[in-house]
């Protein structure tokens, strides 16, 4: 069964028709990249299937059952709990500049606490293991050092990988990443493409997009090349980047090369 099932995806700014049927799926393990010159949709579909934005049309299954149906109404309560399936890390990093690198991470997880029906009678235990875990996994991003630091004290690739940690904080059934290293200077790149690395060796879902084309082809199980709101390839990195046989996707790599 596959985790993430993406039909007929539609969306339009006004008249501008910037999704025009996107059709995909991934299994659970599975690393998608996502390639295509600027203006292709990559991101407006990032944030359509994280609910950021609305679908015009379309369905996004998760686990085999319908997550999302355009052509229904929903609450805003109910698309909130549809996005802790996924988490989003962005190009800018969005974190909460009066807050600690240990507090970003923490912040979500403590709100959604809130929720629970035992909260009240087991709030310190429960606040213990979001702190340990939130630990943990600044840990395992390399910023166990960092805890204490407020952003302004990071540097760009640390700011990232706090970002990284506050989205993998939530277990999200899938994460997605949206130009993850296009705010970064060269030198500060290569930290970010090892963090996700190391988390595609531990076979967390991912849909990255990127136009880092080596990187793309060393990480990726699949990759979908977007044009003009459409997928115009999608398949092995050998298949989409090594050989393709489109002429677009031909001359895009060609200009990045």
């Amino acid at each position: 069964m596959k985790i993430l099932e993406v039909q007929n995806i539609c969306k339009s700014f006004g008249k501008t028709k910037v999704l025009n049927g996107i059709d995909f799926s991934m299994d659970e393990g599975e690393v998608v990249s996502i390639l295509g010159a600027s203006g292709s949709g990559k991101t407006t579909l990032l944030r359509c299937i994280n609910f950021l934005e609305r679908a015009d049309k379309g369905m996004i299954f998760l686990d085999g059952s319908p997550l999302w149906d355009a052509s229904k109404t929903y609450k805003g309560s109910e698309i909130r709990k549809k996005q802790l399936n996924f988490g989003l890390v962005f190009q800018d990093f969005n974190l909460f500049p009066q807050y600690t690198a240990l507090d970003n991470v923490t912040l979500a997880p403590h709100l959604l606490a809130n929720e629970r029906p035992d909260f009240k009678s087991n709030k310190k235990q429960i606040y213990a293991e979001i702190d340990q875990n939130a630990r943990e996994i600044l840990d395992r991003v390399g910023l166990s050092e960092k805890l204490s630091n407020y952003p302004c004290e990071l540097s760009g690739g640390q700011k990232q990988r706090v970002s990284i940690a506050r989205a993998l904080a939530l277990k999200p059934r899938v994460l997605f990443f949206d130009e993850p290293t296009s705010a970064l200077d060269p030198e500060l790149t290569g930290e970010i493409l090892r963090v996700i690395r190391s988390l595609a060796a531990q076979h967390i879902t991912m849909i990255i997009v990127t136009h880092e084309i080596d990187f793309a082809y060393s990480v990726s199980d699949k990759v979908i090349f977007m044009d003009d709101g459409v997928i115009a390839a999608q398949g092995t990195p050998d298949e989409v980047i090594k050989n393709p046989s489109n002429e677009r996707i031909k001359a895009f790599l060609a200009k990045l090369a």
